[in-house]
């Protein structure tokens, strides 16, 4: 079994019969390739530990889809949620940690594997979470800078703690000999920051603008500058997440961003499959059965005690329920990083085999169960909603959850203001038609909010923002989402309120829009073909003349 390509064979095919099954089950294809993981481990004739194939490729996985998150995530938009996220992170861990000791030790591991146990289940997964909001496209929502900036807090906090357990031969002592490294860490920690703004500005501007012509060249650069500034993150004491993560932060701002994420998420998917069939080898299904009482309490911690925690201090800000629910639900499952804190306790000999193996199995059940309950978020919110009523502020909202004070009549509705409904705001606006736009990016939110015009942040998701839109009084609703189920629970609530207004709903293709009309809609769009009927319309016009006003 030392052939690579053997290996990669077997792995990948794997991978593939489970993901197929997992598809036609409508479950999200991670839960596929933890099972494939698993039933890995199950086959003796393999030795995991030995797989060369699990050597560095599953690392190089984490690192693209740092890459790629750090290019789309909006600092400035995480800065204005700085204060939820430092609370909201830090009260997490500081309260799972001390509930996780204190189970642990009535389950009757020692105190300082209980402090690695709780330590292990305060953090959550980074790589899961992003991979959801991403296939999801949730990414640009509240919720999913929420959860991203959470995360990225935490995996700092666990970059932290992995310098105590090296630096001390017991994680308990913190004498001046021992910050000493932890200082260092700090200033390395500025020095790399200051040097991903310097190269930002001052090197990468010039060196992409120099590649960006070829393709390929583009696409090499990009991979060599996030293993280069990968490299020296880990050589400075950090985490192939950070390094990788402000490696794509340091090009967000170049014009040329949106050309690397698409020619490198194809290479990011292979590489992430093998990391999520590696986690699901470490979860031996002996253990899980040698120890079931704590793998069971402890996956139960994790997939429905942390998320109260959550919800209860972001509620403080006066996040909407929806918004509370989504980021508490996505948050739900323990992290690799807690593997990686108990690896390095049992290496140091403070932690017993034993516990390692718990959280190895609560790690991949946790994930798996997590995985399928985001897949299906919208019908557990459903259900769910007037538990979650109890953790909101009754008198104060968040800034970007504010409702609209005004009644509004006859008016347009449009859900969605990007790319689709961008050029539809500008014709309303011009025209002075009435309406009002909801959308979930808080970016397009507050710039909208900016020129004055009527704006609500919200999603389709959540049926209580839509109280404040006056569905029933509107002459016409566009809807430019996408998602199949959020444009089914529109048109249900237009069904369930009497709705009069023509509705326009977008789809992705025939079979989507034949399900759209049976739904009640009554004009269906998919922007594709309009664009080639449009063109179409233009060359039938103006042909030979070669003169298109409509195209200006």
């Amino acid at each position: 079994m030392d052939n690579i390509f053997l290996q990669l064979a077997i792995v990948l095919s794997l991978s593939s019969l489970f993901g197929y099954l997992v598809y036609r089950s409508k479950l999200p294809l991670v839960v596929a390739y933890l099972l494939a993981g698993v039933s890995l481990s199950l086959i003796t004739f393999f030795d995991i530990k030995n797989l060369e194939v699990f050597h560095f490729l599953p690392e190089i996985g984490i690192a693209f889809v740092l890459f790629l998150i750090g290019m789309e995530l909006d600092l400035r938009e995480i800065k204005a949620l700085g204060k939820p996220i430092i609370f909201a992170s830090l009260g997490q861990i500081i309260i799972s940690a001390l509930a996780g000791y204190a189970i642990a030790g009535a389950l009757g591991f020692n105190s300082i594997e209980s402090f690695y146990l709780g330590i292990g289940l305060s953090f959550s997964s980074t790589l899961v979470v992003i991979k959801m909001l991403l296939e999801r496209r949730d990414l640009a929502s509240l919720y999913g800078k929420l959860s991203i900036g959470i995360l990225l807090l935490e995996d700092l906090v666990a970059v932290a703690l992995l310098m105590v357990i090296s630096v001390s031969s017991s994680a308990f002592s913190f004498g001046f000999q021992q910050s000493l490294p932890l200082l260092t860490l700090f200033l390395k920690a500025i020095g790399l920051f200051l040097a991903t703004f310097v190269l930002s500005k001052f090197v990468l501007e010039k060196l992409f603008d120099a590649v960006a012509k070829n393709g390929e060249l583009l696409f090499l650069s990009a991979i060599a500058w996030c293993f280069v500034f990968t490299t020296l993150a880990i050589l400075t004491g950090f985490s192939v997440e950070i390094g990788a993560f402000l490696a794509g932060v340091a090009l967000a701002s170049s014009p040329y961003h949106l050309s690397i994420q698409g020619k490198i998420r194809s290479l990011r998917d292979f590489f992430v499959t093998l990391f999520f069939v590696y986690l699901g080898t470490q979860a031996k299904v002996a253990d899980i059965i040698q120890y079931w009482p704590a793998v069971v309490v402890f996956t139960f911690y994790a997939l429905a005690l942390k998320p109260l925690i959550y919800l209860l201090i972001l509620g403080v800000f006066g996040f909407r329920k929806h918004t509370l629910f989504q980021t508490a639900l996505n948050l739900s499952q323990i992290s690799e990083f807690s593997l990686i804190l108990l690896l390095v306790g049992s290496k140091t000999g403070l932690v017993s085999t034993s516990a390692l193996s718990i959280m190895s199995a609560v790690a991949v059940l946790s994930i798996i169960f997590s995985s399928i309950m985001i897949s299906y978020a919208k019908k557990l919110y459903q259900i769910l909603a007037p538990f979650i009523v109890f953790f909101e502020r009754k008198n104060s909202s968040h800034i970007l959850e504010s409702k609209l004070d005004e009644e509004m009549e006859d008016h347009v509705i449009l859900v969605g203001a990007h790319r689709v409904g961008g050029p539809v705001v500008e014709y309303l606006q011009k025209t002075k038609i009435p309406f009002v736009v909801m959308d979930f990016n808080p970016h397009v939110v507050e710039q909208l909010a900016k020129k004055g015009l009527k704006v609500v942040y919200g999603d389709l998701g959540d049926t209580e923002i839509l109280d404040s839109l006056s569905l029933e009084k509107a002459k016409l609703i566009i809807s430019t989402s996408r998602d199949m189920d959020d444009n089914e629970i529109l048109l249900d609530e237009c069904k369930r309120r009497k709705v009069k207004a023509k509705i326009v709903a977008r789809a992705l293709d025939d079979s989507h829009a034949k399900a759209l009309k049976a739904l009640g809609a009554d004009y269906v769009i998919m922007p594709e073909q309009v664009s080639g009927d449009f063109l179409v319309t233009q060359l039938k016009s103006h042909w030979p003349n070669i003169s298109f006003p409509g195209l200006d």
